[in-house]
């Protein structure tokens, strides 16, 4: 398991859309007059809970599975996630005939892997927090010549997330409007950097705040202290989706040269969130999809006067989970 070191630049974003086309779905820009109302701000919605495999992590799969050399695709591929990226490698790697594996953690929602399992993949369980996922990895790749597929530090990924950066900049521009300001949900930070790269190019006083849950701020201390830090603790949220050591390197070195600062959410207030984009936009995201627009409710950035641009970047919740939020009861 090679670690990458390319860091991806805007072409790379435009080569990923030309590959993607055809199979990720261009997902809309929306807008909800409630949601302006309780701003005070004009805020863009990109909905990526409404991508194939209900996040935007189909597109980096895709992308970066794509470019995996015909020759290879036989050994296979292999990728760690607790859900939406194991989903988005299974399904990228059924429509390429490429035979895929999955280190997933015993706790990840069975929701997300039995849809991982329904796309061919294999799954291999571990115990987050004791095991390592990617010593699981690397020997599975040791044995079988498969490529490893990192969730968010490899640059066909990161380049793969920025084209949902590169819509939002020309939904926005066809709507008339300028945002002044980008949330995403942000975990390893390979959406986060992808959408920083197309943004810088596209639309570059927009300034880009990664939002995440509380006790796993690793990359708002990351930008705070100008170097990667980690998080103490490997479980302890709600926000599965987004739960890492530390940001990757790659994802680092372009969204520390445009983001602002890092905005950090309580698991009560991502529910909430939760809630809200069920009742008012209609639309189902998980916790750790929600953290952005739980950013705004909870004015952890002040938007009034402003355009915001917000990414729901996954919906893929658990129905026991929907119901808590729902039921206003709070954390689990």
């Amino acid at each position: 398991m090679t670690k990458p070191t390319d860091i991806p630049v805007f072409d790379d974003i435009l080569a990923a859309r030309e590959r993607i086309s055809g199979e990720a779905a261009r997902t809309p820009l929306l807008r909800s007059a409630f949601l302006d109302e309780v701003t005070a701000g004009t805020i863009l919605i990109k909905p990526e809970v409404l991508q194939r495999t209900g996040s935007f992590k189909f597109r980096g799969a895709f992308n970066r599975l794509s470019m995996i050399p015909v020759q290879d695709r036989a050994k296979g591929v292999v990728a760690c996630s607790s859900g939406n990226h194991a989903q988005g490698v299974a399904e990228a790697a059924r429509l390429l005939g490429i035979p895929a594996t999955i280190v997933m953690p015993f706790d990840a929602p069975a929701l997300k892997k039995a849809r991982t399992e329904r796309s061919g993949a294999m799954v291999v369980n571990y115990t987050r927090g004791v095991e390592n996922r990617d010593e699981v990895a690397a020997k599975i790749v040791a044995e079988t010549g498969a490529t490893f597929i990192h969730p968010y530090n490899d640059p066909g990924v990161i380049a793969g997330q920025g084209t949902a950066g590169l819509e939002i900049a020309e939904q926005a521009k066809e709507l008339g409007l300028a945002p002044e300001a980008m949330l995403t949900c942000t975990g390893g930070g390979g959406l986060t950097a992808g959408i920083a790269l197309a943004l810088e190019q596209a639309m570059p006083a927009c300034a880009i705040y990664p939002v995440e849950p509380e006790g796993f701020d690793d990359y708002a201390r990351s930008l705070d202290a100008g170097s990667r830090v980690a998080n103490p603790s490997a479980v302890g949220s709600i926000c599965d989706a987004i739960l890492t050591e530390t940001p990757g390197d790659v994802g680092f070195a372009i969204t520390s040269r445009r983001a602002e600062r890092g905005l950090v959410v309580s698991d009560a207030e991502a529910l909430a969130a939760v809630a809200f984009a069920y009742n008012e936009l209609k639309l189902v995201v998980e916790p750790g999809g929600a953290v952005a627009l739980a950013a705004l409710l909870s004015g952890k950035l002040d938007a009034r006067g402003k355009c915001v641009a917000i990414i729901l970047s996954g919906g893929n919740i658990e129905p026991e989970m929907m119901m808590q939020a729902l039921a206003g009861r709070g954390v689990p």
